[in-house]
Order: C-alpha cells, then sequence, then structure tokens
C-alpha cells in the first residue's frame, strides 16, 4: 500500500521516454516514487493512504537549481545594480559584517523561496562568488545548513578557499563588538574538514556538500601567489575528488576553461558556472573530459559576454540552467530562468528554433540533476527515485486554455503558479502556503539581519533610490 497517490493530473515525467500522461499519477511510498501511469491504473495497484487530487495541474519533478549564492538573500538589491556598493555588501558581509544568526536567517529565506518556486534541490556557494567564502570558521556553514533543514528542501552546499594572498582579515561579533581576526587557506581547508563530515549526505540525504575555490583567469596567472593560487585549487579538487564531491568554480569566461584543463581541473565530477565567452576550443575541452556547465541566462556576465550553450549541448556537454540568485536582478524562480535562456539564445541566433521549451525543462531537471551527480535519485518522476514531485497549478487565467501543458509550463507559467511541493515524499507546501515553517518569523528575521549587516558595514547610502532610476533611457552610473 502506498503512503501518498497523487492522480488525476497531467504527469510530465521527464523521464527516459519523455512521458507526458494526460490523466496520470505518482504514487509514493515512503521517500520513493513506486509508480507513474494512467491514474486508473496506479490507483488500482497502488491504493493509499492519502490521495491528493490533482485535477488542473500539472505534475512534475521539482526544478533544481545548479548555481545561486548564500548570503545573496539579504543583500539583493543594495547599490541599485553598481558594483561598488553592492561587491562592498558582498565581501563585507561574508567576512567581517554577518554573525551566524545573518547565515541561518538568510538560508532560511533562500529555501523558502526555493520552497514556493518548485525548487526541491538547490546549489548554494557560501558567498560572494569566486573571491569570498565564509569559512573561516564552522559555525557559519553549521548555521545555514541548520536554516535549510528547518524549510525542509535540498541542499548543495558549495565552501572552499578564497583568492590568495592570504591571510584575511575575518571578524566575529559579540553584541556590538567587532574582533577581527586572520585566516589563512589552511584554516579554510580545516573549516571545509569540518563541514564535509559532519553534514555532506546527511538528513535523509538531503544535504550535500561540494568544494570551491576561485576561479584562475591569465591576469591572476601573472600576479604574484600565481603558484599558491594553483596549488591550493589542486589541494580543494584532490580533497572533491577523495571525497566524492562536485568540485564547482564560478565566474569562467574567456579562456579560463583552458587554465582549468592546463591545472588540471576538469573532469565528469567538475560544474562550471557561467562559462561565457568560450572559444571552439574550449567546448571541445569541456566535451573531452566530461566537465559540466552551469548557465545562468539571467546574470549580468550573461550580458558581458554569451555561454555558448547551444554549441556545447551539440557537442555532447551536459549543461544545466542556474538562477546565479539572488542578487540585484534576479530571483530564484526557474521558470524565469527557462524562458530567459530561450529567449536568449534565439536572439543571438535570430532563429526561435532555437533550444526548444522541452530542452530549456530539461536543464534544470534531469540535466541539471546530472551535473549534481544525482540524477539516479532525483530529476524526473520515474520508480524508484525520491519523490521530489510539484503540482503546478493549470487552472489560471495566463496557463488557459488547456491543451499543449509542457509548452505552457515553460513559456507561460511562473514561480507563484507552484501549488504542492513534496520533497522525499514528505508535503511541505500545500495550497500554496507552507506546513512546517512560520513564514512571517522567517521574513522578520531575514529583514532583522540584514539591516544590522547594513548598519555594521555602514551601507545606508546604498539603499537610496539611484538618481537616474526615473526618466532616463540609461543609467550612467552603473558604467562609472
Amino acid at each position: 500500500m502506498a503512503d501518498i497517490l497523487i492522480r488525476n493530473g497531467t504527469v510530465i515525467a521527464i523521464d527516459a521516454e519523455r512521458r507526458i500522461i494526460a490523466d496520470g499519477a505518482v504514487a509514493i511510498e515512503g521517500d520513493r516514487i513506486v509508480a507513474v501511469g494512467p491514474s486508473e491504473e496506479v490507483a488500482r495497484d497502488h491504493p493509499a493512504g492519502e490521495v491528493i487530487d490533482a485535477r488542473g495541474m500539472a505534475i512534475m519533478p521539482g526544478f533544481v537549481d545548479a548555481h545561486a549564492h548564500a548570503g545573496h538573500g539579504l543583500v539583493k538589491t543594495i547599490g541599485g545594480g553598481r558594483s561598488e556598493p553592492w561587491y562592498k555588501a558582498c565581501a563585507g558581509g561574508y567576512t567581517v559584517g554577518s554573525t551566524p544568526e545573518f547565515w541561518h536567517a538568510e538560508a532560511q529565506l533562500a529555501a523558502l523561496e526555493r520552497l514556493r518556486f518548485g525548487v526541491t534541490t538547490g546549489v548554494s556557494l557560501l558567498g560572494g562568488g569566486d573571491s569570498v567564502m565564509r569559512t573561516d570558521r564552522p559555525e557559519y556553514g553549521d548555521a545555514h545548513m541548520e536554516g535549510v533543514l528547518g524549510i525542509g528542501t535540498r541542499s548543495v552546499v558549495a565552501i572552499g578557499s578564497t583568492r590568495p594572498p592570504h591571510p584575511l582579515t575575518y571578524a566575529r561579533w559579540d553584541g556590538g563588538t567587532r574582533t577581527d581576526y586572520p585566516i589563512t587557506f589552511e584554516d579554510q581547508f580545516a573549516t571545509c574538514e569540518t563541514l564535509i563530515d559532519r553534514w555532506h549526505r546527511t538528513h535523509e540525504d538531503r544535504l550535500h556538500i561540494a568544494l570551491l575555490t576561485p576561479t584562475l583567469h591569465q591576469e591572476h596567472l601573472e600576479k604574484p601567489g600565481a603558484e599558491e593560487a594553483i596549488a591550493e585549487t589542486r589541494k580543494l579538487k584532490w580533497m572533491a575528488e577523495e571525497r566524492g564531491l562536485i568540485f564547482t568554480q564560478d565566474g569562467h569566461t574567456k579562456g579560463s576553461v583552458r587554465i582549468a584543463n592546463q591545472i588540471g581541473i576538469l573532469g565528469p565530477h567538475t560544474l562550471l558556472s557561467h562559462a561565457t565567452g568560450l572559444d571552439e576550443d574550449e567546448i571541445t575541452l569541456c566535451a573531452e573530459t566530461g566537465t559540466c556547465i552551469v548557465h545562468n541566462p539571467s546574470a549580468v556576465a550573461a550580458i558581458l559576454a554569451r555561454c555558448p550553450v547551444t554549441e556545447l549541448i551539440d557537442a555532447g556537454v551536459t549543461v544545466a540552467i542556474g538562477s546565479d540568485a539572488t542578487a540585484p536582478d534576479r530571483s530564484g524562480d526557474m521558470f524565469r530562468h527557462m524562458q530567459q535562456c530561450m529567449h536568449y539564445h534565439r536572439t543571438h541566433f535570430h532563429d526561435p528554433s532555437w533550444l526548444p521549451p522541452g530542452k530549456a525543462l530539461e536543464m534544470c531537471t534531469i540535466d541539471a540533476a546530472r551535473v549534481l551527480g544525482l540524477d539516479h535519485e532525483i530529476g524526473s518522476l520515474e520508480p524508484g527515485k525520491k519523490a521530489d514531485v510539484i503540482l503546478v497549478d493549470l487552472r489560471r487565467a495566463h496557463l488557459y486554455p488547456a491543451h499543449m501543458p509542457e509548452y505552457r509550463v515553460t513559456y507561460f507559467a511562473n514561480g507563484n503558479d507552484v501549488h504542492t511541493v513534496l520533497v522525499g515524499g514528505k508535503v511541505l507546501l500545500r495550497n500554496r502556503v507552507a506546513l512546517y515553517v512560520d513564514e512571517d518569523a522567517v521574513l522578520d528575521a531575514a529583514h532583522r539581519e540584514a539591516e544590522l549587516m547594513i548598519d555594521r558595514l555602514d551601507l545606508r547610502d546604498a539603499l537610496k533610490t539611484p538618481r537616474m532610476f526615473w526618466g532616463h533611457s540609461r543609467d550612467l552610473d552603473l558604467i562609472e
């Protein structure tokens, strides 16, 4: 007997046959899917204690967001798009301006956003991209993990080192008193080991650790400390291999993939984010080594140079979609990023035939699971896989009439159409209401911790509306 039967909906399975079942059902026992098929057939063979009527809804695998940033949820919009105050908030907040309470509050806010948008698994870099990680002490990673646990989604948390030279100044706070201290690469390496031992593949396998180092560009190889940076990169990559972890880097562009290959860090367990401006040789390197790519179509990096997604896919490279959330101009809504992805590449080619919606949907379900080495567990609705399931309410004005639902969920839906979410067979969101968390408490804690961080770093001026916000065709302050 099944525990939960979801029936009467349109199943978009993303399984090997890419089945779309008009009146379909999913049966769940414990944390696993045991059957997917026509409603009458599954209901006959798998009577259940709880039946969820999905009439008028799409039944889909939960989304997988392959690249985002922990911490960013409490600094979004700061600076109004201007780089200097934004990076000041990130660099300061992730070293000297934050507390464990900050990381717990941000983790809860980001995980709640993901839950409400149907993102059941997400990658979160514990800090500001390829330059600053909050890995001086384990307590900050602990706080993040505890925050995610309180929401119930899955998380792959990327931790690692900051860019040399070391040591880098970090700080802790006791009330209003700040205490600075230096942190070396060895300190960060030890913190990573502690967090791996403490958290990787724990809590019903919902929490995973990945390792990260700063991306090396030609400019870094021409500066003092280049050998140190290369040695640190290799050391963390080797630890990732030894511990069975994904190794990731943020911000790859224009020649950095070639450098990564020279260092010896490409391979099937390596995930490179952004990957803009790649030439043909770099595309071939990714294909030959089995290196995976996460494309962030809504990011500023995608404006400055193009990620050759279609060329990578045609070369046999697995490419996922990431939100790069949250930031001054983007959320964790994967529907938004699918739509952005399709238009981005069609505009490049001046041709609407590129990136069919089914491929975009694969890039944030089964392909995203594959780049994380989790496609045997999540990313599709198939017997034996984890029961990470979302119901998307199709009975809404912008999604009607009801034909061709596989097009409607990719072209017209948005995160607020997610009605119900299950992670590991547990219903976490029902009728758009989170069942196991006080949403007001999460919001209040997030605002409180953001305010405290802003005051610690004297960032009040960065909250003012930019002078060219209204009435101009271009905000020139963004390029000054």
